[in-house]
């Protein structure tokens, strides 16, 4: 980021110019009101919390609490804690070279309170970038009280400072975000010992270094991120640091198929096309994950999982496009079984389980796919494809089947005309994927049968 020019630059001509301090919590609750008056969505990017989690997000914020998000993994925690920095002033002033990014109007520590008599209106001042005040950290069982709050610095000490010289302290995450945002994803991981460390910043505002009589009046807001406790076996939140979150919001996964869809469209990085009735059902079947009672529901089902299914389905697309030598390969229902082989570790079961875990995930992927094909296809009546499939020569589908080889199959039927157009397929690839979906539907509401060979290749008949 280049530092705007036309701002003052010592703290003199900062009064001239008329500014006012604010503390991040005002600057926060400030500038999402700002957004809220003119209906500018001060979360971009968040799918499925709009009636939930971020009313109540934005009460704590205007309420000036400090918050902890509590969900099962992979529901969008962190990515929201993220982009609380877009609610903070692009730019702030800040002492020219301190190390805790002070307020010119307010120095905190000795070097800069002394730099502050010394030089009056004259000290200089720089300005900071709002995504340089937030500080993220992800708890781990070594974390120490050092990291967080800080520790003598033994070169200091080396350099001739005694140790009562409070100089010679190196501050920690927590006091390097003065004046920003401090975020601890997986809070409960923290040993409780590290977690008492908290406890000043929190309630007085302060920190203290090894018994120094040095107290700094932090301005930070402190959000974190935790599974359940019924959950996780690593560690809890200690009832006093518990008790000094201002506001504690649960998190949930999407509610609605078109908000896990959306999630889907927004995270996946594609190497190919995928059509939108795939993406449908990755989230359908991540959904009857969510429901299943022989998945471990204490440790959800992420939405990673729906994100990495896509990615996975166009991987095998192309994998396909360049053995077969399709210049635009599109992704078709074959290739959904890669899923189950690919993602079956990202899906905790429950114990009685064990050695069925793939038939589970199989059968409710056929579900996802005979729900979407019912849902996609209502109103077409495909009762002339099923009686081609029967009277004509079997269908062959399969990773080694390019597109053109699977529609050079079929006959010229208005059906499969009407199949394309409700699903949007506009060539050949697409058109492919679609009349597969509609094969595929048909197997599984029984009305064709469907046999698979040594190499891989589903083959429709009667």
């Amino acid at each position: 980021m280049t530092s705007p020019t036309s701002r003052p630059s010592t703290v003199g001509e900062l009064r001239a110019s008329g500014h006012v301090h604010r503390s991040v919590k005002d600057e926060l609750r400030r500038n999402l009101l700002t957004a809220l008056r003119e209906g500018t969505d001060p979360w971009p990017g968040i799918v499925g919390f709009d009636e939930t989690v971020v009313p109540q997000f934005e009460r704590a914020l205007l309420a000036g609490h400090d918050v902890v998000l509590l969900g099962e993994r992979g529901q969008g925690k962190t990515r929201l804690l993220r982009t609380l920095p877009l609610l903070l002033d692009e730019w702030t002033p800040v002492i020219a070279g301190s190390e805790l990014a002070e307020h010119p109007y307010e120095p905190i520590t000795p070097a800069s309170i002394r730099r502050a008599v010394e030089l009056g209106d004259d000290l200089p001042v720089q300005w900071r970038h709002r995504s340089e005040r937030y500080a993220e950290k992800l708890a781990t069982p070594d974390t120490s009280v050092a990291d967080l709050v800080g520790d003598v610095d033994p070169v200091k000490v080396a350099e001739g400072r005694s140790l009562g010289d409070p100089e010679t302290i190196h501050f920690g995450l927590v006091p390097r975000a003065h004046r920003g945002i401090v975020a601890v994803n997986e809070l409960p991981d923290l040993a409780e010992r590290i977690q008492v460390s908290l406890l000043n910043v929190m309630e007085e505002r302060d920190i203290q270094v090894r018994g120094y009589t040095l107290r700094l009046p932090l301005d930070v807001l402190l959000v974190a991120s935790a599974n359940p406790e019924d959950y996780t076996n690593r560690g809890r939140i200690i009832t006093p640091l518990k008790d000094r979150f201002g506001a504690e919001i649960r998190t949930h996964y999407p509610l609605e198929l078109d908000a896990e869809i959306a999630v889907v469209e927004q995270e996946a990085e594609l190497q190919a096309r995928v059509p939108a009735h795939l993406l449908e059902i990755l989230a359908r079947f991540t959904r009857l994950l969510r429901e299943s009672t022989s998945v471990d529901q204490r440790s959800g089902v992420s939405a990673r999982f729906a994100v990495a299914g896509a990615e996975t389905v166009a991987a095998a697309a192309l994998h396909r496009g360049a053995v077969l030598g399709e210049d635009d390969p599109v992704a078709r229902p074959v290739d959904l079984g890669t899923v189950v082989e690919v993602l079956r570790g990202k899906v905790e079961f429950e114990s009685g389980e064990e050695g069925r875990e793939f038939e589970i995930l199989d059968h409710l992927l056929r579900r996802a796919t005979a729900e979407t094909a019912r849902s996609r296809l209502a109103g077409i009546d495909l009762a002339p494809l099923v009686a081609a499939v029967e009277q004509g020569d079997p269908v062959v589908t399969g990773e080694r089947i390019t597109a053109k080889g699977l529609l050079d199959e079929l006959p010229e039927l208005p059906v499969l005309d009407a199949v394309a157009e409700r699903l949007g397929a506009d060539d050949a690839g697409t058109r492919a994927s679609a009349i597969e979906l509609a094969l595929e539907g048909l197997y599984l509401a029984r009305r064709i049968s469907k046999d698979t060979d040594s190499t891989g290749a589903a083959v429709y008949s009667s």
